[in-house]
């Protein structure tokens, strides 16, 4: 039951907007009523930080994959933008993130809770970088990591290049 009420939170949230996501249609969603939400949830809330926290771990955590296949940084940055180049900016991962990214300017948990994630996957590459004998490893992996969410906020707005065009210079960032 938590597992349908998290996918329907997240279905909702990028369909509707994180703020348009109510108990009752969150459990029409779900095919339950609305007290079941709050059997298995101490709020509305907490079951829309849980849905998107846990889908942005599993994507940084997929990342990590990248750094274990990538023999060297440039081809580390390589597939993480191929990876990337999957999201157009409109697509439903897309949206969660940024609907997420723009709740946790309100919400102080979920914030921390995402900066955890961001941070965490920040200094695994750093020091999978500073391995490598990247100078400046952390500041680089900050960068690159910032980069290539700037270049998909971007696909978002219909602004960002296609990740293919950018993997030059994105490259020349762990060189």
């Amino acid at each position: 039951m938590r597992q349908r009420l998290l996918a329907a939170a997240a279905e909702l949230i990028t369909e509707r907007g994180w703020t348009a996501v109510s108990t009752r249609i969150l459990a029409e969603r779900a095919g339950v009523t609305p007290s079941v939400v709050h059997y298995h949830f101490p709020s509305l809330q907490a079951l829309l930080r849980e849905a998107v926290v846990s889908l942005m771990r599993q994507i940084l955590t997929g990342m990590d994959t990248f750094l274990d296949d990538a023999s060297t940084p440039a081809d580390a940055v390589d597939a993480m933008l191929a990876s990337a180049n999957q999201y157009s900016g409109d697509d439903p991962m897309s949206l969660l993130f940024v609907e997420a990214y723009l709740a946790s300017t309100r919400d102080e948990q979920l914030r921390a809770e995402i900066g955890g994630l961001v941070e965490g996957f920040r200094q695994r590459f750093g020091d999978w970088l500073r391995a490598q004998g990247v100078p400046a490893a952390e500041p680089t992996a900050s960068v690159v990591g910032a980069c290539v969410d700037g270049l998909l906020l971007h696909r978002g707005l219909g602004a960002g290049p296609d990740m293919k065009d950018v993997a030059a210079v994105v490259r020349r960032l762990v060189t």
